[in-house]
């Protein structure tokens, strides 16, 4: 029971309360269910701070996209399964930063002969230049397909796409990096 008797609003109300934009039931939602899911994301993510970003992250989203919100049977689970997919999408960026990371570390150890080595090392400043200056989404879908070994599908997915949107940045990404290897060649 709360103050004056009042029973607890049930997930629908409180849902509906939030979709016509009232952050008190926004409030209540947050405090009912904040501390578990940091537990739960940093259980993941193997960091305090880093979970309790990515958890304040889902309900900022939460917030932001009431109105759009489908049918949510439970706050709990939704909330759960929203966090779970952001923690997931966190490792696998840091897992793609760290093979790129890796990658350029072992290519700077290479021993080649000088005038390959400069052509290897033009060659891997120009993809990377390349990759830099694709725009967000279509670089974000690059490297989740390249570094990331993502399916068009699971990128659909993972990014609330249309597969077809995935192959049309794809295309582009990769039509991108074309251009620019073709270039190094006339160079």
């Amino acid at each position: 029971m709360l103050l004056g008797g009042s029973m607890p609003d049930t997930d629908s109300q409180l849902l509906s309360r939030i979709r016509n934009g009232d952050e008190r039931a926004l409030e209540e939602v947050f405090r009912a269910h904040y501390a578990a899911l940091v537990a739960y994301v940093e259980r993941l993510v193997r960091s305090p701070q880093v979970a309790e970003e990515l958890v304040q992250d889902v309900f900022l989203k939460f917030w932001r996209k009431r109105a759009e919100l489908g049918p949510i049977e439970t706050l709990k689970t939704y909330l759960f399964r929203a966090a779970r997919n952001h923690a997931l999408n966190y490792l696998r960026r840091e897992k793609l930063e760290r093979r790129w990371r890796e990658a350029a570390e072992v290519e700077s150890r290479q021993q080649d002969p000088p005038d390959a080595e400069l052509t290897q090392s033009e060659l891997a400043a120009v993809v990377a230049e390349a990759i830099d200056r694709l725009p967000t989404r279509c670089r974000e879908i690059f490297l989740l397909s390249r570094d990331g070994g993502l399916t068009y599908f699971e990128i659909a997915q993972t990014l609330g796409l249309s597969v077809k949107t995935v192959e049309t940045q794809m295309g582009r990404a990769l039509r991108a990096l074309r251009l620019a290897v073709e270039r190094l060649g006339r160079a």
